[in-house]
């Protein structure tokens, strides 16, 4: 009986720093990023306000109080806005980030993570993330105000990730 503890508790201290290999696919990669843009708090604002004057105008067109231009003007905003924030930035980010285009060997244990490719490496405690947030697909690490990293949970059974998420909290 003793054994077979053992055994079983041998095989989760080997677990705890086995290397997961990460490669990012750009479709999901993308989805990550628009999470990310939509959930700053000065995007959340502006978006609030445009819809906002979308209402406001739209029912003051309705009682006839303003001219159709006032509300087309906000509709265009708005969707200038959402093709902006859903489409062109992660686009561009994604095109502009080298990270998203090597695979990474990553591993973690209670005290923090590590990420390795052949273009760098980083190593982080998980004292050290200020803030996280799950999207579907990916973990999104917070360091700073703007500075982030995304991994796929695709790489980790749900118990692997429920051990990440109690690491964050």
């Amino acid at each position: 009986m003793q054994t077979v503890a053992l055994l079983i508790f041998d095989a989760n201290f080997i677990n705890r720093f086995m290397s997961y290999s990460i490669i990012f696919q750009k479709t999901a990669v993308l989805q990550a990023l628009r999470y990310h843009f939509i959930k700053q708090s000065e995007i959340k604002t502006l978006l609030v306000i445009v819809n906002l004057y979308a209402i406001v105008t739209a029912i003051l067109l309705y009682f006839k109080k303003i001219r159709p231009e006032l509300f087309l003007l906000g509709s265009v905003l708005w969707i200038v806005l959402m093709l902006l924030f859903w489409y062109i930035l992660p686009w561009w980010f994604f095109r502009k980030t080298t990270l998203f285009k090597y695979p990474w060997q990553f591993s973690f244990n209670k005290e923090g993570a590590n990420l390795v490719c052949p273009q760098g490496e980083a190593a982080w405690k998980w004292s050290e993330v200020e803030h996280y947030f799950e999207s579907p697909a990916f973990f999104h690490f917070y360091f700073g105000p703007k500075s982030f990293f995304i991994i796929p949970k695709e790489p980790f059974s749900f118990e692997e990730q429920q051990e990440i998420r109690g690491f964050l909290k």
